[in-house]
């Protein structure tokens, strides 16, 4: 039996969002679940993202926004993995965005978005299951 390659995530901070410790959280609950991580650190730019998504060859991108910068700064993300052909790349986003917005951004591409108290092994197992369809592809 043939052990399957590690998911590989980029956590990411964009905007002048900084408030961390959700997104480190994260980063540590999806690691303690096996996949390799990278976090950007706060304070990230759109490009920034790409350019580290890209870099890392990730094959998911987690956005995690709290201050209200979520539909400026995530569709220029979203934008920039496509024009770099990662348009297969899952888009995983949390924190404080409302409904009206979440709308918008699952039609934009983003895949799953998960609030304050959300479970981190939901999200866990949400993300293997979605990239697993994806490498089945």
């Amino acid at each position: 039996m043939t052990k399957s390659k590690a998911i590989r995530v980029l956590i990411a901070k964009s905007g002048l969002d900084g408030h961390d410790r959700g997104a480190k959280v994260i980063a540590r609950a999806l690691r303690d679940a096996g996949m390799q991580v990278t976090y950007t650190g706060i304070r990230q730019t759109p490009r920034m993202i790409v350019e580290a998504a890209e870099r890392e060859e990730v094959e998911v991108v987690g956005l995690s926004s709290l201050s209200g910068g979520h539909m400026a700064l995530f569709p220029e993300i979203i934008a920039g993995l496509n024009t770099r052909g990662m348009e297969n790349v899952l888009i995983v986003a949390g924190g404080i965005i409302s409904k009206e917005d979440r709308d918008m951004l699952y039609d934009l591409g983003v895949d799953a978005i998960y609030g304050p108290g959300s479970s981190l092994q939901e999200i866990a197992l949400y993300i293997k299951a979605a990239v697993q369809k994806v490498r089945d592809k």
